[in-house]
């Protein structure tokens, strides 16, 4: 039984029944990002109350859309097949909301599943298929990523390592990736720091993840 029903008999009125639902949609974009034990989907959602993560877990499981599974001596969260369908639904939502989301408030923070898929929802693979191959080390508030570029796939991992460019920046770096802002220019404000590695490949990272504001 849906936590809300709408008395329609429609698509879109099924899918917001599944996953309309506060949260939901949010334990979804991480575990596109991989499977999730409880206290790391609570950790990555600090906001979220623990007896509505529970019941959204609860009501994922009962749609199909996750199920729970053993790994490694522990539960963990992951997508069902079902589930995985949902990916283009969040990437197109992601672009569609980037256009309105202005600059953050105080209280918002970037978290490490929420900027890979930003990045996944920036990427641009016909673009990345005619650069060389690029890793980048991109440190986005705490979130600290390991992003390897090989033509049209796009990998990203936690944590840092060998990188072609290392950077860090604020949410400011939305203002690169939508274009408002030139790659030489962040440098130059301080927007982005270059941690090291070529400076010049900003500009390539800004070509290969561009969304329209």
């Amino acid at each position: 039984m849906a936590a809300r029903e709408y008395g329609q008999y429609c698509g879109v009125t099924r899918a917001l029944e599944l996953v309309g639902e506060r949260w939901a949609l949010l334990i979804v974009r991480d575990l596109l990002v991989g499977p999730r034990r409880y206290g790391e989907l609570a950790a990555g959602l600090p906001r979220i109350p623990s007896n509505i993560l529970a019941a959204r877990l609860k009501e994922l499981q009962e749609a199909g859309v996750i199920r729970r599974a053993p790994r490694s001596r522990v539960i963990v969260y992951e997508l069902t097949p079902y589930g995985h369908e949902l990916e283009p639904v969040v990437l197109a939502l992601g672009t569609w909301g980037f256009k309105a989301m202005g600059d953050p408030r105080d209280e918002q923070v970037v978290t490490p599943d929420s900027m890979t898929m930003a990045l996944r929802t920036a990427f641009r693979p016909d673009v990345a298929a005619g650069l060389p191959s690029t890793v980048y080390g991109a440190r986005v508030g705490p979130a600290e990523l390991l992003v390897r570029v090989d033509g049209p796939t796009l990998d990203v991992g936690r944590g840092d390592g060998p990188a072609d460019l290392a950077f860090a920046a604020g949410p400011a770096i939305r203002h690169v990736i939508s274009g408002q802002l030139a790659p030489s220019r962040a440098i130059e404000t301080g927007v982005v720091q270059v941690l090291h590695g070529r400076a010049e490949l900003l500009d390539r990272f800004a070509s290969t993840f561009h969304l329209a504001a």
